[in-house]
């Protein structure tokens, strides 16, 4: 499981950066930082849901 979150966020990475490499050539500097804050809003949501489910865990375990 923890091998799928890192290859997810591995490929928004390059998806992120061929996008942003694409529109930058092509002259859109402004579409290309939105590109790269999308990504960058996409993998911290990804982590944040992991984080969640973590302290969701330890609060089960622990009986809070």
């Amino acid at each position: 499981m923890e091998a799928e979150i890192i290859l997810k966020i591995a490929g928004i990475g390059m998806l992120v950066a061929a996008a942003s490499q694409i529109l930058s050539r092509a002259g859109r500097d402004d579409q290309a930082m939105l590109v790269s804050l999308a990504g960058i809003v996409l993998v911290l949501l990804i982590v944040l849901e992991k984080i969640s489910g973590m302290f969701t865990a330890l609060r089960s375990m622990f009986g809070l």
